[in-house]
Order: C-alpha cells, then sequence, then structure tokens
C-alpha cells in the first residue's frame, strides 16, 4: 500500500491526469502511446507540452505503459512529476529526448 501511494506522487496516469499535470507546470517528463485510438484522445498533449516546455516522448503500446506504470489497464499517456531517489536518471532520460527532437 506505501508503494501505490508513492507511486501516485510520482505518476499521473491517463490523458486528463497528465493534461492537468501539464497544465499545472508539475509534469517533467510526458510519455505518450502510438497506438492509441482515436489519435485524437492525445493529440493535444505534444502541443500543449511544447507550450508549456515539458519534454514527451512516445511508447509504441499503451497495454505496455499501462504495466510499466504500474497498473494493469491501459494507458493512453504518463507524466511523470516526481522522480524522487531516480531524478538524476530522469534528468538524463529528459536530455536524450530533447536530443532526438533536434
Amino acid at each position: 500500500k506505501e508503494g501505490k501511494k508513492l507511486e501516485e506522487k510520482m505518476l499521473r496516469r491517463g490523458t486528463n491526469e497528465v493534461t492537468k499535470a501539464v497544465d499545472r507546470g508539475k509534469a517533467k517528463l510526458v510519455v505518450i502511446a502510438m497506438d492509441v485510438e482515436p489519435e485524437e484522445v492525445v493529440m493535444h498533449l505534444p502541443p500543449l507540452c511544447e507550450e508549456k516546455g515539458v519534454p514527451y516522448t512516445y511508447v509504441p503500446s499503451k497495454l505496455e505503459l499501462g504495466k510499466a506504470s504500474g497498473i494493469e489497464v491501459q494507458a493512453a499517456a504518463v507524466a511523470i512529476i516526481d522522480a524522487g531517489e531516480y531524478s538524476k536518471m530522469l534528468d538524463e532520460i529528459i536530455k536524450e529526448v530533447q536530443k532526438l527532437k533536434k
């Protein structure tokens, strides 16, 4: 149960929660699944992230994104809001994501 509470502080899952985290300036990195249908569900996220200066990247599968974020169902998008002890690793990931955009 404690791990679940910690996860809730670190991540936001689902398009609505991710959108709120980006809007409120809390998201450090957004991960968007590429197999979301209809794609309109997540189409607003890249421009919103650009506007707010939040790095974002894509992964192939919403099912895998859900599993990786600790849930047993699909996740169209996930926002990392606090990397905790992994903040240095997150910084490295963000640097790599930004390199890919250039």
